[in-house]
């Protein structure tokens, strides 16, 4: 009786953990990533359409490896998959792998040894062992997922690790391949776990865009939501690592980064870093939102500002909202320096999903920007800087 009793608990402790795996992620990612838009959907004239199937568009930031799903299938969750973007014609998409997020994450102050939100979701999704243990591992456990979809299907996804690959998608574009181009990205540098040499790995697995910090300080140095506050800069292991980005011809984000770190990765000779995802602080007064003159200082050297979906950070939940960010960062930096980073599938809200991107240029065109500007804001711009910087 009492050997029946125990492996009958032990059946539904086996049950549980396989409907939290099976179904306790998917929840998880419906909830974090709603698309708050209309059901019936945002209105697209035969005008706007026709201009955003010429475009060629690229977007810098989407957490969509975090979620562990297929993302060669089209799914009911969350906002952007290989058939959505292809569906909402995006060329290029920067994946950035998120590895820690702090309990209790917010905007303002967050400590580093707070207890961490994604150990337990890898945990729950039944990802590899190490990646439960190791920061470094977690990115290489998304990177590797990536690398296999990329295997599976070439006709559908190309990774992009050089100004050579970026060439090679377009000019299959251009005749006609579906194709898109997958940049891989870290959300913050905490991966690295304090070592230089895992940069180099990092590099090797395919890695071409760091963002320095995420929702809290590192090695590297200060985050705007960290607890070292905005003198917090870079620490003397953050500038060999952006020394050596710059070497490798990697990308530099700054979507995160306290004002003294902003300052002091601007002061490096050669850097050009890019903002992935942001909105316009004089536009919308969000603490998610850098300075203006950070802003400005950050395009004064040729780099790029890619604004988002998000309500947080654009103050609004429509698609002229968006569009109303966008004018005003090309009010603040000129039309060559702006570009689109939605932060997809990064725990936010969006009013619409990849596949539905041709209301954006709606909104754009409805907003009073030439066709030219729209060409810029939406891919343009991206695709020069890759071409110039990778």
């Amino acid at each position: 009786m009492v050997r029946r009793i125990f492996l009958g608990l032990l059946g539904l402790v086996i049950l549980a953990v396989a409907a939290i795996a099976i179904w306790g992620p998917a929840y998880v990612e419906r909830s974090l990533n709603p698309v708050t838009g209309p059901a019936q959907g945002w209105p697209v004239s035969p005008q706007a359409q026709a201009l955003h199937d010429s475009l060629v568009i690229g977007d810098w930031h989407a957490d969509t490896l975090l979620w562990d799903r297929n993302i060669l299938g089209r799914v009911d969750r969350g906002h952007t998959d290989i058939p959505r973007l292809a569906e909402g014609n995006v060329a290029v998409q920067v994946f950035t792998t998120v590895t820690k997020s702090p309990r209790g994450q917010n905007y303002a102050q967050n400590s580093a040894e707070a207890p961490d939100n994604i150990t337990p979701l890898f945990i729950g999704q039944l990802r590899p062992i190490p990646s439960w243990f190791s920061l470094k591992e977690r990115a290489l456990a998304q990177a590797a997922a990536l690398n296999r979809a990329a295997e599976e299907e070439p006709e559908s996804l190309l990774i992009i690790r050089s100004a050579q690959d970026l060439q090679t998608l377009l000019e299959a574009r251009r005749n006609g391949a579906k194709t898109v181009g997958i940049i891989l990205g870290s959300e913050g540098a905490h991966p690295l776990e304090g070592r230089l040499d895992n940069l180099r790995v990092l590099y090797g697995a395919g890695f071409r865009l760091i963002g320095l910090t995420h929702f809290f300080d590192n090695e590297l140095g200060g985050s705007l939501h960290g607890e070292g506050g905005e003198g917090s800069g870079l620490s003397e292991f953050g500038r060999e690592v952006v020394r050596e980005m710059l070497d490798r011809d990697m990308i530099i984000d700054l979507a995160h980064a306290s004002p003294q770190m902003v300052r002091d990765v601007l002061a490096i000779p050669g850097t050009r870093p890019i903002i992935s995802h942001t909105g316009i602080h004089g536009q919308c007064p969000s603490p998610r939102n850098i300075s203006d003159d950070l802003v400005r200082a950050i395009a004064a050297k040729g780099g790029l500002i890619g604004i988002g979906y998000w309500s947080d950070v654009v103050c609004g939940d429509s698609p002229a909202d968006i569009a109303k960010a966008i004018k005003a960062a090309m009010a603040l930096v000129g039309d060559d320096q702006v570009s689109l980073g939605s932060d997809y599938d990064g725990s936010v809200n969006a009013p619409f999903d990849a596949a539905h991107l041709s209301v954006l240029t709606q909104a754009l065109m409805d907003a009073g920007l030439s066709d030219g500007q729209i060409a810029k804001v939406m891919g343009g711009n991206m695709m020069r800087y890759l071409a110039e910087n990778l």
